[in-house]
């Protein structure tokens, strides 16, 4: 499945009543570390199995960051029944992402 971005219009209908977990990242176009893990993330949505990916823009955004308190980014969280686990802030690799993706057991 495609990376797709969320807006604060969509984002509890598409994160936080999905009926499977949701990996989001809180990202911003002005940041070089989310530039470079961006095609990470892209290769990883395009993985079978692989939980959907979505994007928020906390420029166009900042009342989710506010909401979910992410104060550095990237910022990924897996939401899942209403609410998310612990945060991965700026991960190194896609290892260290599947990782912790594993240790949240999606």
């Amino acid at each position: 499945m495609a990376m797709f971005s969320v807006t604060t219009q969509d984002f509890d209908k598409t994160v936080l009543e999905a009926s499977a977990p949701v990996l989001v990242e809180f990202t911003a176009p002005w940041c070089g570390y989310c530039r470079r893990l961006a095609p990470v993330l892209q290769r990883m949505s395009a993985d079978e199995g692989m939980l959907p990916i979505a994007a928020v823009n906390i420029d166009e955004e900042p009342a989710l960051a506010e909401r979910f308190k992410v104060d550095t980014i990237p910022t990924l969280l897996v939401f899942r029944g209403g609410s998310h686990g612990p945060a991965l802030v700026a991960p190194a690799t896609a290892a260290q992402i599947k990782e912790w993706l594993a240790s949240q057991e999606v």
